[in-house]
Parts: C-alpha cells; sequence; structure tokens
C-alpha cells in the first residue's frame, strides 16, 4: 500500500516544511506518486508550492481554532491513497502536541498499518541555541510513538553543526548523546543536510525557498544567475543521493 510520512516535531522554524519540499521533489524524481498534506494552521509553507500537489488541511470552524475531529478527514484522504503512492504530512509547530494526541487516542498509526500501508515518522535536528529543544521533541515522539520507524533530519544548512560543545571536551554529535544510544533500533536513518556558504548556496536556498520553487523551477527561472543555477544544480544532486542512500 501507500507510504505515509509524518512530520512531527514541536520546534518552529527548524525546516521542516523544507524537508516536506524535499521529499516531494525526491519522490517525483523516482517517479512515484506523492501527495503533500499541510496541517499548519499558522504558516501554510508546504501549500504554497504550486509544483506539487499538496493539500491545505483545515483543522477547525476558525483560522485560531484546532478541533483534533478534523484530522479525521486527513486519515480518511490517507486511507484512501493508492497502491504504491507516497504521503507527506507537513505538520506545524503550534500542532505538534494537538496532533500527536490525537494519533494517540486514536491509536491512528496502529490503524493504518493494519489496512495495509507503511508509516514512518520523520523529526528535524538543528544545531545551535534550539539543538535541545529540538531533542526535546524527538524525545517525544520517541517514548509516545513506540515501534514506529524514525527518520531523523539533522539538518545543519542554517545553525551549523547539530553538536553539543563543552570545555575540554570533544564535540558531541547527535550519533554520541544518550537519546540516539538508547534507541539506535528506532531509526529508520539519519539525513544530515550539510553545512552551507551561507554567503553562496544558503543565499540561493533561500531565495528559492521563499519564492516557493522547486530545484527544477528554481534552475529553469529567469530570476535565477547562471552560477546560482549551478550551485542549485549540485546541492540537489548532492541532497538526491544522500535520500537514496537513506533509503526514503
Amino acid at each position: 500500500m501507500a507510504l505515509i510520512n509524518i512530520t512531527l516535531q514541536g520546534k518552529g522554524g527548524v525546516g521542516k516544511s523544507f524537508i516536506n519540499s524535499l521529499l516531494m521533489q525526491y519522490y517525483a524524481k523516482r517517479q512515484i506518486e506523492a501527495q503533500g498534506f499541510d496541517t499548519d494552521p499558522v504558516n501554510q509553507t508546504l501549500a504554497g508550492y504550486k509544483a506539487f500537489p499538496v493539500k491545505a488541511v483545515k483543522l477547525g470552524d476558525r483560522d485560531d481554532e484546532i478541533n483534533p475531529r478534523y484530522f479525521d478527514y486527513l486519515i480518511e484522504d490517507i486511507v484512501a491513497l493508492p497502491e504504491n503512492a507516497a504521503a507527506n504530512i507537513d505538520n506545524g509547530a503550534s500542532t505538534f502536541l494537538p496532533l500527536l494526541s490525537y494519533l494517540l487516542e486514536s491509536q491512528v498509526l496502529s490503524m493504518l498499518r493494519e489496512v495495509g500501508h507503511e508509516v514512518r515518522l520523520h523529526c528535524v535536528l538543528v544545531g545551535g541555541q534550539a539543538l535541545d529543544d529540538t531533542l526535546r521533541g524527538l524525545a517525544e515522539v520517541l517514548v509516545h510513538l513506540p515501534d514506529v520507524p524514525v527518520v531523523v533530519w539533522i539538518n545543519e544548512f542554517v545553525y551549523g553543526r547539530v553538536e553539543r560543545n563543552r570545555p575540554g571536551m570533544e564535540p558531541e554529535g547527535f550519533e554520541q548523546t544518550a537519546l540516539y544510544k538508547k534507541n539506535k533500533d528506532r531509526y529508520h536513518s539519519l539525513v544530515r543536510l550539510p553545512e552551507l556558504r551561507q554567503s553562496t548556496y544558503g543565499f540561493d536556498i533561500k531565495q528559492m525557498t521563499q519564492a516557493r520553487l522547486s530545484f527544477e523551477e528554481a534552475i529553469a527561472s529567469p530570476d535565477f544567475k547562471i552560477m546560482q543555477k549551478q550551485r542549485l544544480k549540485t546541492t540537489w544532486s548532492t541532497l538526491f543521493n544522500i535520500m537514496e542512500e537513506a533509503m526514503l
């Protein structure tokens, strides 16, 4: 049946929508039918991409309301996906706890697997001051949703290396943490998005994402200069190979 990818992270601004856009492009290149779902009531970034089929999921009768029952409609859409398709659910920070509670109370993941779907959870880690927050978000996912494979995205694009630095000690990467070692059998894969030079590659990616363009669209766009397009080609090739190695 279908592959269901659910992004869960309680920390905002860590690249969840960018990662979902990468997944949409990855499946498109592999000629796999993919359907996106944007559940963020505050900032529906993924739904802003015209290149992808993305459904904006309404979660209440008002924009400032989250009614867990509205998640039922999302699940109905997922169950109806065709065989061998992929679903990418982009979940915002404001809906992290409501969706987590819904998945727990309704035993949604067990039901999806019972009808034949494969489910993977995706969680993002970033460096800097947000590292501890994103580690706590991952820990909540691991504790509350056991027995589901987790893809950890180590996003070094903007915030730099995802590691702790303590005086007199070697830097501690994610693989050296107790959270990794204790749950090693839970991880489907670790996907490392490498650190970029912000004045060149980082600027190009930012311009592309702000315009809600795919790599293919940006490379074909007259708004990007020759060397920008060359850097985007290189970046997309690198990222695609990383995702291939992670068997996403």
